[in-house]
């Protein structure tokens, strides 16, 4: 496709990389760039996080790990960080309901070893759908209580997304490559949409275009209507040469702040799509000397991608173009030797330069540059893509 660049790993095109190996730089003339990351303590035995989100308020990091059981971070208010907001200047506090019982999704007919556990948060942050191969649980998340639990696995939920005009309406994708949207009023499916060969691994509503992009494990991407819901256009993600998709392989896709370009992920690219066209307008590609990606999204105001890749590894590239600008290599926040690695990136949703990551030992860290560096690394010549901005 004339259309897309694509940047093997390696190459990064008369760039200055900003490259971070230690757990703390010293600042120096030669030596500016330096960040703070933090690790969030909880007190419950977990295994890998499997997703990890911020608060919308941004005062909190929820995280739902592999073994069913969520863990809630959030920020006080206090004279060091009077906004509240999730800092690596404060240590903030794991939550725990008075009750002593963690919120834990159901795990009736659960198969753990193909279960995909996924989650979503409500644009008020007072509710919460998540599930874990078993039925889907809606929680409050005032009072931390199963306010319901519905859907009887086979199929099982593989991803959810609430409506963005409608918090009682949820698209979840299935097992059985099935996306059923529900009515949580009224306890009732309103429909199904069918098109995908492979179960789904992702759902985002733009709520400018009216429509639904879904991603399945085929690696196949559609688009629908939200109005009749009614499918309108599909397009596949370009391999590689010589790269096949892993048979546990996800495809991730997520809206700009524009609402009309969309990230999409999986182990071997990020990509940008135009959402109306559904073309990809720039393409980076992982190299073969690079291991694979993991997770990635948008930054806050979705000029970064912040991304995760198997080896510990955490790049961030400018989001226009794809360009790398900076990499945190394992060293620099995990001990020598380690095994573990991240396996999902969020982005604060306020803050642009924050982000956290989950790790397969059921940690999750929090990074940002320092206040006088404001930034990760240096940021590459901005080429003209005005229509991206708008």
């Amino acid at each position: 496709m004339e259309d897309v660049r694509s940047w093997l790993a390696e190459q990064v095109n008369n760039l200055r990389l900003t490259e971070i190996n230690e757990p703390a730089q010293y600042r120096s003339f030669n030596e500016p760039d330096q960040f703070r990351s933090t690790r969030l303590v909880s007190h419950v035995q977990t295994d890998k996080i499997a997703r990890l989100i911020y608060t919308n308020s941004g005062t909190g990091i929820l995280a739902l790990a592999s073994n069913a059981i969520h863990m809630l971070w959030r920020w006080p208010r206090s004279e060091t960080n009077p906004t509240g907001k999730a800092t690596t200047k404060v240590s903030p506090q794991f939550v725990q309901p008075g009750s002593g019982i963690l919120m834990t999704n159901d795990l009736t007919n659960a198969n753990p070893a193909e279960s995909v556990p996924c989650f979503a948060l409500s644009r008020n942050d007072s509710y919460l759908m998540s599930a874990s191969g078993g039925k889907v649980s809606l929680f409050n998340m005032m009072t931390f209580k199963t306010m319901t639990a519905f859907g009887f696995p086979p199929p099982a939920p593989t991803c959810l997304a609430f409506h963005p005009a409608d918090n009682n309406i949820i698209a979840i994708g299935m097992d059985d490559s099935t996306i059923h949207i529900y009515n949580v009023r009224i306890d009732k499916t309103k429909t199904r949409l069918s098109g995908h060969s492979k179960r789904i691994s992702c759902l985002a509503f733009s709520h400018v275009l009216n429509t639904l992009v879904s991603a399945g494990a085929d690696a196949e991407m559609i688009l629908w209507s939200t109005d009749k819901w009614e499918r309108m256009i599909s397009t596949a993600l370009n391999f590689p040469p010589g790269r096949t998709l892993g048979a546990m392989s996800n495809t991730q896709v997520q809206f700009h702040h524009n609402q009309t370009h969309f990230l999409a992920v999986n182990e071997t690219q990020l990509a940008i799509y135009d959402a109306m066209k559904f073309e990809c307008l720039n393409q980076w590609v992982v190299g073969g000397s690079s291991a694979p990606i993991s997770h990635a999204v948008f930054s806050g105001d979705s000029q970064l991608v912040y991304a995760s890749f198997l080896d510990g590894a955490l790049r961030i590239f400018t989001a226009p173009n794809l360009q790398l600008q900076c990499q945190i290599n394992p060293s620099a926040y995990l001990q020598p030797g380690s095994p573990m690695f991240p396996t999902v990136v969020a982005a604060h949703p306020l803050i642009p330069n924050q982000f956290a990551v989950g790790l397969t030992d059921g940690g999750v860290y929090v990074f940002e540059p320092l206040e006088s560096d404001g930034q990760w690394g240096v940021p590459p010549d901005q080429q003209a893509v005005s229509s991206f901005h708008r």
